[in-house]
């Protein structure tokens, strides 16, 4: 299969720094105008009206995905580049960890609090880069936009609407709010873990709280449960793989004279390793039923329980072949600790299942400027300069292939 033609690393820096202005612009107005997963309409039709004046065909999915294809005609590597395009429901802060932001919201209650109008933005300026270079290119070049990353709502259908494409390999990216500008992480294996939801009812039955012999009380019963879990949680599983619980929900009980017939625990089990994380859900399956039964109370797993998404993975000769290339865009930029695994999830983990796949991180953290506030925090901000890198980094991913 014909690789692409090299394009020397001057020419990339300086078509990058060309549309330098255009993904500001681009990355303003996103944030100007957040929506909520799954409900991206007005996004969706904004970076479609983008792609359509690079002139590429545009392919619908059911939801706001969508992807667009850039076919050069010539025999060659179909490779996948994808962006995520919703925001959070978290009303933003004026400033961020040092001054005014740049851009605010302009919908109440909705701000891009994680980075994806960024991700959108880096994505937009890549596709005209490579649009306008499709004559030196080869083989066919997909550009995705994924529905509602936040709640895995659009996932599923763009998963098998790119099926039929057989792409070769995918790239993605996300900015990083602990990572400096100007750095770039690359990593084989594990980077981002995988979740998974716990959610059950411990059921007894109800009754006057006069009376408590005269009822079954889940509330004892979910308090045991939750400590046999922590001790569980420590002494029943392989210690030396990251397994991380976290109980965040116990709901029962309107009034203090009523005991009531169920009581709700819920939170999140996160992993690197899927398999351990499916052994994690049996222990918590396993220990919650025991002890409710002592209890005479039963437990009622919810559809929910379970594993979410897996662990974000890069195939390991991709990672490094993407290390080589873009540490000769940008020497010295590239790095690879472990510091900067993260434990948050990521819905690009599935797309491994189409190809190799290679997710890598994008530095925005800038003290001068305030940006390196915690995602999914009403402060959280970004270095614009990082947008360039991101870029840089995709482009170079392409025209080495």
């Amino acid at each position: 299969m014909a690789a692409q033609k090299p394009v020397k690393k001057e020419l990339i820096l300086e078509k990058v720094k060309s549309v330098d202005t255009y993904i500001r612009e681009i990355r303003g107005y996103l944030h100007e105008h957040p929506e909520l997963s799954g409900k991206e309409f007005e996004t969706t039709q904004f970076l479609q009206a983008e792609i359509a004046k690079l002139g590429l065909p545009i392919t619908q999915i059911p939801g706001t995905g969508f992807y667009a294809v850039l076919d050069t005609k010539r025999p060659g590597k179909t490779i996948g580049l994808r962006t995520d395009i919703d925001a959070l429901p978290i009303p933003e802060s004026e400033v961020n960890l040092k001054q005014k932001k740049l851009h605010l919201s302009q919908n109440p209650g909705v701000s891009h609090t994680c980075g994806h109008d960024g991700h959108s933005a880096i994505l937009l300026g890549t596709t005209k880069i490579l649009t306008e270079w499709q004559d030196r290119l080869t083989g066919k070049i997909v550009f995705i936009f994924e529905e509602g990353e936040e709640t895995n709502s659009g996932i599923p259908a763009m998963i098998e609407a790119l099926r039929p494409l057989k792409i070769d390999a995918i790239y993605g990216n996300h900015l990083k709010s602990n990572l400096e500008t100007g750095k770039i992480y690359i990593r084989e294996g594990a980077i981002m873990a995988g979740t998974g939801t716990v959610a059950f009812d411990i059921i007894g039955r109800g009754g006057h709280a006069s009376r408590p012999d005269l009822s079954i009380n889940p509330v004892f019963a979910a308090a045991n449960v939750l400590t046999g879990i922590s001790i569980a949680w420590n002494n029943q599983r392989d210690i030396t793989k990251t397994l991380t619980l976290g109980i965040t929900q116990v709901q029962g009980g309107e009034t203090y004279n009523v005991i009531p017939n169920s009581v709700y625990i819920g939170g999140t089990v996160r992993f690197f390793d899927r398999e351990e994380g499916e052994k994690g859900f049996a222990l918590l399956r396993k220990v919650s039923e025991d002890i409710a039964r002592a209890h005479n109370c039963t437990v009622k797993f919810r559809d929910k329980m379970g594993i979410a998404i897996g662990p974000v993975v890069n195939d390991d000769a991709l990672a490094k072949f993407t290390h080589k290339a873009v540490n000769e865009l940008y020497p010295g930029s590239v790095v690879s600790d472990e510091q900067y695994i993260w434990y948050a999830a990521e819905t690009f983990a599935r797309y491994s299942e189409l190809a190799p796949s290679i997710f890598t991180f994008i530095g925005i953290k800038n003290d001068s400027l305030g940006s390196g506030a915690e995602h999914h925090n009403d402060q959280f901000d970004i270095d614009e300069d990082a947008l360039q890198y991101g870029v840089g980094a995709m482009v170079q991913f392409v025209t080495s292939l």
